[in-house]
């Protein structure tokens, strides 16, 4: 369906890609993965649109081939006062209405060969998306993605999770040749998010998907495309085994580069004899033997092992505290809140937080969350008191509110208190960020880089309470990792809205669930026996926690040089990833 050979791209400020390959055959449902801001977005573009790119090598794209698109920053058109089933089946009943207008032209037209090839046209248009079934069709999705009580709700007063998965719908049931999705799952909660892994199961078409969510990652997928470092890796398979033959290739590289490194300084320190000892003595075989050693140096030096395409620096998000606080000190408190838009959402709210408390707001789209964690951030509500002694940064899931488009990265962290372009650009590549970036606007970066900066202006402001909001919602694996070790290291108080089973798990204390337009407080225990029970497989997830381990320990093995217990701990991972 599509061949790219030896494509390369750049931008003013950066290259992209160089000389990538790689097919996407009919049929496959494929990943595309890689860090925040390497251009996966940029390639998308390319292939919808490449006419209106210059770039060097081939792009080659069957020419029948119809291609349905999904944005990661749609947003719900709030004045259009349409039904979910009419928007879903826009295309659908456009045309039956095209079939039915010719069809009263026929009863009295004297040019029945024009409106005949008409006809014929709009017919095969409709058959080509299964027009004959189509309100089946779209009862089987909406049934498939547990959206069928919306049918008849009037597109707007979906919440934006609902309207995402319509689109998804609508565009799968276009039943274009090839359906490209950009990021699909940002800000769905565990429902929308199940019912999103349920409709690309589903979907018999080609599908090429940029998503950084590991759960959909271990189960949709069989074809990875991992963009790094402006090349291009092809996997045929499951995520999962990817990762595996990664981290095996890691391990074997990484165990040949040391040993190269350790030939290359045994032969610097006999070149440096050899030199020494021609210096003392100035025989022409001693000379001979110092350039045959150089050259033998340089040989080496060229064979030298490159970093693996594993090795991605991962960021170093971390969060200060000017001051170190008092374990059971209460720095939040919330009570009797309630919130009110066309309909109650939230009523008779209570619970406070500690100063050391990590704590998840989680619930269905829609019911509040943001609202509540602005109106903390505010502090302008009766129902919300905040310790006096303790300052508060904020991570909103609309960038725009946080940080400014027309800015240059430097405007923005000069207006956020920092004092030098050194203290900027320092910041900003220790969070992923070339610094080289430091005058680009920030209306041109991605939206994981825009997550980035918004984390490192809070590292700035050595808060003692953090409201996050979505905060690994466009962050690649990588960033999302670092993450959740910078909260756990934080030694303040954080409140966090997540639908991110991974990073909640891995880092929280406790969980605040909306439930009947409330809010209670539950353990992680019980919140992972709620998520087993209405979402995931408990036998899958607990072996992904084994999985997780030793995981670790081959890093940490890897760290050491300690090869040889790396590849014993490699097949142990083996055995678990078969039983996955």
């Amino acid at each position: 369906m599509i061949k790219v050979d030896n494509l390369s791209y750049s931008f003013p400020q950066k290259d992209l890609f160089n000389n990538i390959s790689f097919e996407l055959e009919y049929g496959q449902h494929c990943a595309f993965i890689g860090q925040s801001g390497i251009g996966k977005s940029t390639l998308i573009d390319i292939i919808m649109n490449p006419e209106r790119y210059m770039f060097d090598g081939k792009l080659e794209i069957d020419t029948n081939c119809r291609i349905g698109y999904v944005s990661q920053f749609s947003e719900l058109d709030k004045t259009k006062e349409i039904t979910v089933f009419e928007y879903i089946g826009e295309k659908f009943i456009k045309l039956q209405n095209e079939i039915n207008i010719i069809c009263a032209k026929m009863e009295t037209s004297s040019d029945i060969d024009t409106l005949l090839e008409e006809y014929q046209q709009a017919i095969d248009a409709f058959d080509a998306i299964g027009g004959d079934n189509f309100e089946s069709l779209i009862n089987k999705k909406l049934n498939l993605a547990n959206l069928n009580k919306h049918k008849d709700k009037l597109v707007f007063e979906l919440s934006g999770g609902e309207f995402k998965l319509i689109q998804v719908i609508k565009e799968m049931l276009n039943n274009p040749d090839l359906m490209i999705m950009d990021e699909p799952d940002v800000f769905l909660d565990f429902e929308n998010l199940n019912a999103l892994k349920n409709l690309i199961n589903s979907h018999k078409g080609t599908l090429l998907v940029v998503t950084h969510n590991r759960y959909l990652l271990n189960h949709c997928f069989n074809k990875i495309l991992h963009l790094e470092n402006m090349e291009v890796q092809e996997f045929n398979g499951r995520y999962i085994d990817y990762n595996f033959e990664l981290l095996q290739t890691k391990i074997e590289l990484q165990e040949l580069a040391t040993a190269y490194d350790e030939e290359i300084q045994r032969n610097e320190i006999l070149l440096e004899k050899l030199r020494f000892n021609a210096n003392q003595d100035a025989e022409a075989a001693k000379g001979k033997s110092v350039n045959a050693r150089a050259k033998i140096l340089e040989r080496l030096e060229e064979r030298r092992i490159k970093a693996p395409f594993l090795a991605i620096k991962e960021p170093d998000i971390h969060f200060d505290t000017d001051d170190v606080n008092e374990e059971d000190k209460v720095v939040l408190n919330v009570d009797n809140y309630s919130l009110t838009f066309k309909d109650i959402l939230l009523e008779n709210v209570n619970f406070e937080i500690k100063s050391t408390d990590k704590v998840a707001i989680i619930g269905p789209n829609g019911t509040g969350k943001t609202t509540l964690l602005k109106e903390i951030f505010e502090n302008k509500n009766d129902a919300i008191g905040i310790n006096g002694d303790v300052k508060i940064a904020y991570l909103s899931q609309i960038q725009g509110e946080t940080l400014n488009d027309s800015n240059t990265i430097a405007d923005e962290f000069f207006d956020a208190g920092f004092k030098s372009y050194d203290d900027i650009k320092s910041c900003i590549s220790s969070y992923g960020l070339d610094e080289d970036m430091i005058n680009q606007k920030i209306g041109s970066l991605s939206g994981g880089e825009k997550n980035m900066l918004q984390l490192a202006k809070i590292s700035g402001k050595k808060a003692n309470i953090l409201l996050l909001d979505e905060p690994t919602s466009h962050l690649d694996t990588y960033s999302q990792i670092a993450l959740e070790k910078a909260i756990e290291n934080y030694k303040g108080a954080l409140l966090m809205i997540s639908h991110d089973y991974y990073t909640i798990v891995n880092s929280m204390d406790y969980v605040l669930i909306i439930e009947d337009k409330t809010i209670r407080k539950t353990s992680m225990r019980k919140f992972r026996k709620m998520i087993y029970d209405n979402y995931f497989d408990k036998d899958y997830l607990e072996i992904e926690q084994k999985k997780k381990l030793v995981e670790t320990k081959i890093e940490l093995a890897l760290k050491d040089n300690d090869f040889e217990h790396a590849k014993i701990l490699s097949e142990e991972l083996e055995k678990l990833i078969k039983l996955l």
